[in-house]
């Protein structure tokens, strides 16, 4: 019973056996100060210190944003977060690529070397979908009895039936003597207008902004889309007072005009008309004197 006893005494004497620490001068030896320690005091203080720095990690991570910034930790929110913005990324590119076939078709008006172009962006996006040879085009009944009674009412209308385009007037968008007209074989798709610097140029009729740009060879640049499959092109301008996708009022300002652009030699206007995506001429249309 004595021997077992006395190894217990030992090891209890040990761990409550003070030690000083003193902090002397190095030059002087001076004390400048000390602390008694024991065994059993150095292991609780280490003990509280590991648990309390185990703690306040835990904290840190477990309730702040740190936790985003260690590799393979990410909260709830922050997937649901990450898988959105892959939905919105995956729609964006189908705009994009929408978008990309739409301005395909104003860079052939602005090329002026297209036969046939198709402005309806809406329509795009169902294009691939339908067949043309699986549309049925015969009329049903009721619009069959719709277009009776239209006849029957414009038989004796002494006014422009509504059907027709002969009352569509147009607009002069600039008033001057035309210095270069239309000439299809040259591939001169308008007509040219000798205007002052920073003349106002005007809407020909109601209609959209297609195209409000800024292009190297024929400067600042805006296209509107009009009734009955109409569009104007407004070329040279020296700044533009629309955006794309805005409404334009008949006889509005949409630009001033200048010479701008690598094909410009003086302050003009170069302005076109298409119809259903073919070129016309627009002094057939409109009287610029």
């Amino acid at each position: 019973m004595t021997k077992n006893k006395e190894p217990k005494k030992k090891f209890t004497k040990k761990l409550l056996h003070k030690y000083r620490m003193v902090i002397l001068n190095e030059d002087t030896f001076e004390e400048k100060a000390s602390l008694r320690l024991t065994r059993l005091n150095v292991f609780v203080v280490v003990t509280l210190a590991a648990i309390l720095l185990i703690a306040g990690t835990t904290i840190l991570i477990a309730f702040t944003g740190l936790r985003e910034y260690i590799p393979g930790y990410s909260s709830t929110a922050l997937k649901q977060r990450a898988v959105m913005l892959a939905y919105k990324t995956d729609s964006l590119q189908n705009v994009v690529e929408l978008n990309n076939q739409y301005y395909g078709s104003i860079k052939k008006v602005l090329a002026g070397d297209v036969t046939s172009v198709d402005f309806n962006r809406d329509s795009l996006s169902e294009a691939h979908r339908i067949q043309r040879d699986n549309v049925d085009l015969a009329p049903s009944r009721e619009d069959t009895l719709l277009r009776e009674i239209v006849v029957h009412e414009d038989k004796y209308n002494l006014l422009e039936t509504a059907t027709s385009r002969a009352n569509y007037a147009l607009f002069p968008p600039v008033m001057g003597p035309v210095t270069e007209g239309y000439n299809i074989k040259e591939m001169h798709y308008g007509i040219d207008i000798v205007v002052a610097q920073n003349a106002p140029v005007k809407s020909v009729a109601d209609g959209t902004v297609i195209f409000a740009e800024w292009t190297a060879e024929t400067g600042n640049v805006i296209i509107i889309e009009h009734s009955y499959g109409l569009v104007s092109v407004y070329k040279h301008n020296s700044s533009l007072t629309k955006e794309q996708g805005e409404r334009v009022r008949k006889g509005e300002v949409i630009a001033a005009a200048g010479s701008t652009g690598e094909y410009s030699t003086g302050p003009h206007l170069h302005f076109e008309l298409w119809s259903e995506g073919q070129s016309v001429n627009p002094t057939d249309f409109i009287d610029f004197q």
